[in-house]
């Protein structure tokens, strides 16, 4: 009768990988954990747009008439700024602690995880903005017809603003001060969301109608989520391993 081997050992049985949703929402979880902990980062955007809509009837006009006809493009590009303004911080802590490197290892689709990243820069950055807009309209004097078309345009375009961004901020994460560079990739493709954006609400306060520039932010939105997170996410394997 044979001794039993004691030498031999057991293949340890491998951990199963957590489903496609399980990984996005633990993402999101976690995303959501490191923005309220820089609640004063999260917050910067958002006094940037109030504090520049402010000034704006005390460095041009307090005219109601003057800062109606200005309010659409104003909003609209405060807006995009305030957004540029978060962009840098999107993937720069997951680069510095390590933890980019293991999302980019993980079984996981890179695509999902940086599209959770991006939702989660919106919720933070883009919504808040296109629900403050409104009372930063009535501060602009913006004609009352103008309300809704601003809040619809913001909605879509924000999102759109931060797809596109997230591939700016992918391409300048390895880079110590890549905010000028990350300006300068980005504006360009914000110039359509912004035309359009702006176009909606001077349309509407002017009485024509918003479908054909809404329908267009819409597209775009649409392309930027098929897109944007996959671009990002080859810009983010390049500026890591490369």
């Amino acid at each position: 009768m044979n001794a039993p081997e004691t030498g031999s050992a057991v293949a340890p049985t491998p951990l199963p990988s957590p489903s496609l949703s399980a990984a996005f929402a633990a993402t999101l979880r976690r995303d959501f954990t490191l923005a309220y902990r820089h609640r004063g980062e999260m917050a910067n955007p958002l006094v940037f747009f109030l504090i520049v809509i402010t000034m704006v009837p005390l460095g041009i006009s307090p005219e109601a008439a003057v800062l109606g006809s200005l309010a659409p493009g104003m909003i609209w590009v405060v807006a995009l700024l305030a957004t540029l303004l978060s962009l840098d911080s999107l993937f720069r802590s997951d680069f510095e602690d390590g933890s980019l490197e293991q999302l980019l290892i993980s079984p996981q689709p890179l695509y999902l995880m940086v599209l959770a990243k991006i939702l989660v820069h919106w919720l933070v950055t883009g919504l808040p903005l296109t629900l403050m807009a409104p009372l930063l309209g009535v501060m602009l004097s913006l004609p009352e017809a103008g309300y809704w078309p601003l809040v619809f345009s913001l909605l879509l375009g924000t999102g759109t603003l931060s797809l596109i961004g997230a591939i700016g901020a992918a391409l300048t994460v390895a880079l110590r001060k890549g905010g000028l560079l990350l300006s300068l990739i980005i504006m360009p493709l914000y110039v359509p969301v912004l035309i359009f954006g702006a176009s909606a609400v001077r349309s509407a306060v002017e009485g024509f109608p918003v479908g054909g520039q809404l329908a267009v932010l819409g597209a775009l939105l649409a392309v930027a989520v098929v897109l944007a997170p996959m671009a990002a996410a080859g810009a983010l394997r390049i500026s890591v391993n490369g």
